[in-house]
């Protein structure tokens, strides 16, 4: 059971960074193109913004429950390697507790934001509902309680895992 859970948030993990790195790239590529249209083209297009801004909340609240499980997380390094190992596990339960708080804050809050939001519109996309807009916030929150109940139950992810493949190698 604990296999088959870690497997499945490997797999959350993937879609969190693949759903995060995409909303990066049409950041990218969407706020130049607003720059060129409005000093180049002299024809400013009022969407660039705020569809960068759609795209942030995205990145922001998927992409921070990826680096929770990475443990890419802010985190004083040489605090807790400077304190007696009962400490620093007392330290990192804290850690976890504070993790879990906000992951609890976000995903009530969230879905209680977006419930109100729902029948608000952007100007700039009258189809979208605000509410659509603010759900990163509440799916952020389920995906770092996701990865936060992985931590507690299973442990870190194995080494085999996708998130360690970035790593730097020894070049001898």
């Amino acid at each position: 059971m604990k296999q088959k859970y870690q497997q499945a948030m490997e797999w959350l993990y993937i879609a969190c960074i693949a759903l995060s790195g995409t909303a990066m790239v049409v950041i990218t590529l969407i706020i130049p193109f607003g720059v060129f249209m409005r000093y180049v083209r002299n024809n400013p297009l009022s969407w660039p913004e705020p569809a960068s801004v759609v795209m942030m909340v995205m990145f922001s609240f998927v992409g921070g429950a990826a680096v929770y499980r990475a443990n890419g997380q802010i985190a004083v390094e040489a605090l807790i390697k400077a304190v007696k190992p009962g400490v620093r596990a007392a330290m990192t339960w804290g850690v976890h507790a504070g993790m879990a708080i906000t992951a609890v804050f976000m995903l009530g809050y969230g879905v209680q934001l977006c419930v109100t939001t729902w029948n608000n519109t952007m100007a700039e996309f009258p189809e979208l509902s605000v509410g659509v807009v603010y759900m990163p916030i509440p799916v952020g929150g389920l995906l770092t309680l996701l990865f936060l109940i992985e931590k507690l139950w299973v442990g870190d992810p194995p080494k085999t895992s996708v998130m360690y493949s970035d790593q730097p190698t020894d070049l001898e």
